[in-house]
């Protein structure tokens, strides 16, 4: 006997992935609740999660967070290499006019 394979929409998917990063619950609970496999719902995470949050240092943070410090950190270290490199500049102006 073959399996007839379930289609779903992908505003129940979406709704499947907003559940399962909102309840708390397992993951395999939920998929249980719904009648699916919980590597679906992996898979739906995947694609539609847009905001997965992620524990870092015991605090959550989501990944366009994450990715917006990494880009502030990246300028930041721009002009601190900017700053280092003029101040090595100016260290042997001053110490090759020294006698």
């Amino acid at each position: 006997m073959a399996r007839t394979r379930r289609k779903y929409s992908e505003e129940f998917k979406r709704e499947a992935v907003q559940l399962m990063e909102s309840s708390g619950k397992p993951v395999a609970e939920i998929a249980r609740d719904l009648g699916m496999n919980d590597n679906n719902l992996y898979r739906w995470r995947r694609v539609y999660g847009s905001d997965v949050t992620v524990a870092t240092n015991g605090s959550a943070a989501s990944m366009s967070e994450l990715a917006a410090e990494v880009k502030r950190l990246q300028r930041e270290n721009e002009v601190l290499r900017q700053e280092r490199d003029v101040l090595k500049k100016a260290m042997h102006i001053v110490s090759r006019s020294q006698p």
